[in-house]
């Protein structure tokens, strides 16, 4: 897209990069369609963006394909200028493939890749009769490189991933005026990691602590930096968003060391955590 304008659909908006992508983007001038299950949350939200632009706010579980459809059409109707739609909303799952049962692997992929499909489904027809629209779908720096104990979560991010550059190539053959994006975050200061559910078959404690402990320390980009660097990439038209130096570095060693890049990455993220 040549600037930003008219109005934005997020979802997973109440927190993390969400939440800051609903206060830049309202900086800049666009009304917002904020959908979240936290709805006080939103109402914060709302509170602290005041009242400059038209915001609707709606409770929306992502990972039920009714609840979605039925955002695409309230967030239309409450915008019609709406042309810019995130597909944001995320979940965590700590355990190895093993320690995963089905029912949860199905939890963690309704919400990861079901969520972006239904919202890219629900909100295109809407976005094809704009001059210019765009899609941006949240993948992970785990939809690039895959580490022990995310099968799960890697798994729905390469599926992201996938599904969203084949999209972008039909609606490019296509010559339509939906633009996508596909982003993959290396480690953002959110609370995604806290609020990781842990495998049924985990028993170490500890080990969640551990995870989480880790995660923080190596997660050095705040959600306003990963907000701006979207909100770039829509300006530019960019097909793939890499955010934070951590992302670009895992992202080059997979293309030199496709098979073997997990040895090396272990031990500087290690290095990482101890702060050396």
């Amino acid at each position: 897209m040549t600037g930003i304008r008219g109005a934005a659909a997020i979802t997973g908006a109440a927190s993390g990069i969400g939440r800051a992508l609903a206060i830049e983007l309202a900086s800049r001038g666009c009304d917002l369609a904020l959908a979240d299950r936290d709805e006080a949350g939103l109402k914060a939200l709302v509170a602290e963006i005041g009242g400059a632009r038209k915001i609707s706010v709606h409770r929306v579980d992502v990972g039920q394909a009714g609840d979605i459809a039925q955002f695409a059409a309230d967030a239309v109707a409450a915008h019609p200028a709406l042309c810019i739609v995130i597909n944001n909303a995320g979940v965590a799952l700590m355990g190895s493939f093993e320690e995963i049962d089905q029912a949860q692997m199905d939890w963690l992929f309704d919400i990861n890749f079901w969520g972006v499909v239904h919202g890219t489904r629900a909100f295109l027809p809407h976005l094809k009769t704009k001059p210019e629209a765009h899609i941006v779908n949240l993948s992970s720096i785990f939809g690039i490189i895959a580490p022990p104990g995310q099968s799960a979560y890697a798994a729905a991010k390469f599926a992201v991933r996938g599904f969203s550059e084949s999209v972008r190539h039909e609606l490019a053959v296509a010559g339509s005026p939906v633009r996508l994006s596909v982003v993959h975050p290396g480690g953002v200061a959110t609370a995604i990691a806290r609020n990781s559910r842990t495998g049924v078959g985990v028993t170490d404690n500890a080990r969640r602590a551990q995870s989480i402990e880790r995660f923080e320390a190596a997660a050095r980009t705040t959600p306003k930096d990963a907000a701006l660097r979207i909100i770039r990439g829509i300006e530019k038209n960019e097909p793939r968003i890499l955010i934070g130096n951590d992302a670009r570095f895992m992202d080059l060693l997979q293309r030199f060391r496709p098979g073997t890049y997990w040895a090396p990455l272990q031990r500087k993220l290690e290095k990482m955590a101890r702060g050396t």
